[in-house]
């Protein structure tokens, strides 16, 4: 009878830890498959490219990270995407237009987890050569969002064109002219079809990222363009993602993969440095 009570214990003892083994293993290859799982970035543009450098480059291998680079031309779709977990994380954006989705967004919310890099916008133009020549009456097409619209308004009232009210914040729409001294005619554009209505109209303002996929360059193409600095901070670009995900340790390490040196070495050589790095804490941003 004692042989057999101690038989049972031991078959217990062995069988609790087999259960106990098999939940360490099951934890082990979730946790596994959660750091090896990869990084779904959704971007557009030049950033895309960059993004397609980045994930095949030495330095993710090095960091650990598996990169997954999924391009998306429709801004605010990808932020909805974004969201709503069906991309990890976002790299396009400004911390404008961020606000901006974000407040016209209350149920899809997003968290910024870090920047990148600030770029000039341009005004660019087939027909003239300086802004100086820009006729009475003439046609400027600029971005039809909000944080779009602010930031041309304040570039074609630094370029001498029009003057704007004084309550111009970072979203702004065209009631916030105050002076149009040469009956300018506006016309408002999804910003990535920048390039494609050049021709159409007597100016255009593009965002530099958009510009680049359109094969123009903001220094040497654009007759006017934003003088550039770090502490113009609406204009500065973020990596978004999903509002509950901002602490996720991968992303953090994402975001320094970003600012290593031989990844901004070739960002600088790839874009003649028109991509100015940005490494501030989101807190200064807001």
């Amino acid at each position: 009878m004692k042989k057999s009570y101690i038989y049972i214990l031991g078959t217990l003892a062995v069988a609790a830890l087999i259960i106990v083994g098999i939940h360490n293993v099951g934890n082990f290859v979730r946790h596994h498959q959660a750091e090896s799982a990869p990084i779904t970035i959704g971007s557009v543009g030049s950033d895309y490219d960059i993004w397609q450098h980045i994930a095949q480059s030495p330095e993710a291998k090095k960091a650990g990270l598996n990169l997954k680079v999924k391009e998306v031309t429709d801004s605010v779709q990808l932020n909805k995407g974004t969201a709503q977990g069906n991309i990890d994380v976002n790299a396009f954006q400004s911390w404008s237009y961020f606000e901006a989705y974000n407040k016209d967004n209350p149920s899809n919310q997003l968290g910024a987890i870090g920047t990148t890099y600030l770029e000039p916008m341009g005004i660019y133009s087939k027909k003239y050569k300086n802004v100086n020549d820009i006729p009475d009456g003439a046609t400027i097409a600029f971005p039809n969002d909000p944080a779009g619209t602010a930031r041309s308004l304040l570039l074609l009232q630094s370029a001498g064109l029009i003057k704007v009210k004084k309550n111009l914040g970072a979203l702004g729409n065209i009631d916030q002219i105050a002076e149009n001294p040469k009956h300018l005619k506006f016309k408002q554009i999804d910003d990535h079809t920048g390039p494609r209505v050049l021709g159409q109209v007597d100016a255009v303002l593009i965002s530099n990222t958009v510009a680049l996929t359109g094969h123009l360059h903001v220094l040497s193409d654009s007759i006017f363009h934003e003088k550039v600095n770090q502490s113009t901070k609406n204009n500065i670009n973020i990596l978004a993602t999903a509002k509950g995900s901002i602490d996720n340790a991968k992303y953090k390490k994402l975001v320094a993969l970003y600012h290593d040196k031989d990844i901004q070495k070739w960002i600088a050589k790839k874009y003649f440095g028109t991509k100015i790095e940005v490494q501030k804490p989101i807190n200064d941003l807001k």
